[in-house]
């Protein structure tokens, strides 16, 4: 009977229900090749039921992140409430995602084959079976050849809302110590959300505008001219140290506010530095 299935078929029923290749090609075996029959044997089945749902924003879902010796992942799993996003079904499947990531990169990631499916089909037939409008979001991979990588995952109504990837550099990634400030660095990033990691890497078009605004509010508030450089320099050192905003490297260190990030890695010794990093929140573009 598997051979009187046709691809055109299991993609017309595909179209019509939203669930997955696999899915489809089954319940067509399963009715002899009767659309109508093949969906009722998803309904049944509780896979039909993704396309009426593909209205829905999906503005909830889940991040999970891993590293795995010198390769780590991070990925966003959206769907449409919070109640599916901290399920075991929905957990399970976001665990398989960040594995194919970490296992096989993150490029053409929807044709990656997972449970015998595509990645999308895979996503399509989740969205099937739980009812929601499901979607992949953000996908992060990072691989480092001399560099510690460290993941950490802000749990929050028993799913992980926020996950943040980061590199250190210049330090022994076998060492106890290294390992304990690169999750410190990491649990920062989640809590403080810096966009950069060293003044040096914000762009000149935002320096600029800033140093307008701040121009600008020194002349309303009739400051003499002659003291607006000054003024203007103070108040972008403190766009450099914005909690949250700012450079990682320059902001106070949410479990020791006299000390700074920067200072936190250099302790460190040697060359050690931050290399870069990734966060990721639910709901933030």
């Amino acid at each position: 009977m598997a051979d009187e299935i046709s691809a055109k078929d299991v993609a017309a029923l595909r179209k019509i229900t939203g669930a997955g290749m696999m899915d489809c090609k089954k319940a067509l075996q399963e009715t002899k090749g009767d659309v109508e029959l093949a969906k009722d044997w998803l309904r049944e089945k509780g896979i039909a039921g993704a396309a009426k749902q593909a209205g829905r924003e999906a503005n909830e879902g889940a991040i999970e992140g891993r590293v795995d010796g010198n390769v780590g992942a991070l990925v966003e799993l959206n769907c449409t409430t919070d109640f599916v996003a901290k399920g075991d079904v929905f957990k399970q499947a976001l665990a398989k995602l960040v594995e194919i990531v970490i296992e096989k990169g993150d490029a053409d990631l929807g044709a990656q084959q997972i449970d015998g499916v595509s990645v999308d089909d895979f996503v399509k037939g989740l969205a099937g079976s739980l009812g929601e409008n499901i979607q992949l979001g953000r996908v992060v991979r990072m691989e480092t050849t001399d560099g510690l990588l460290d993941a950490y995952k802000h749990v929050q109504n028993e799913r992980g809302v926020v996950g943040v990837l980061v590199e250190l550099g210049g330090v022994d990634a076998s060492n106890a110590q290294t390992r304990a400030v690169a999750h410190d660095v990491a649990l920062h990033i989640a809590s403080a959300a810096p966009r950069w990691v060293t003044r040096d890497e914000v762009p000149a078009g935002d320096v600029e505008r800033e140093r307008k605004i701040y121009e600008t509010q020194a002349r309303e508030e009739g400051k003499p001219e002659q003291a607006w450089p000054k003024i203007i320099d103070g108040k972008l050192n403190g766009f450099y140290k914005a909690n949250p905003g700012g450079a990682l490297v320059e902001q106070s260190f949410v479990k020791d506010q006299k000390s700074t990030v920067g200072a936190l890695v250099a302790g460190l010794g040697g060359d050690a530095a931050v290399r870069r990093f990734a966060r990721v929140k639910i709901g933030e573009e």
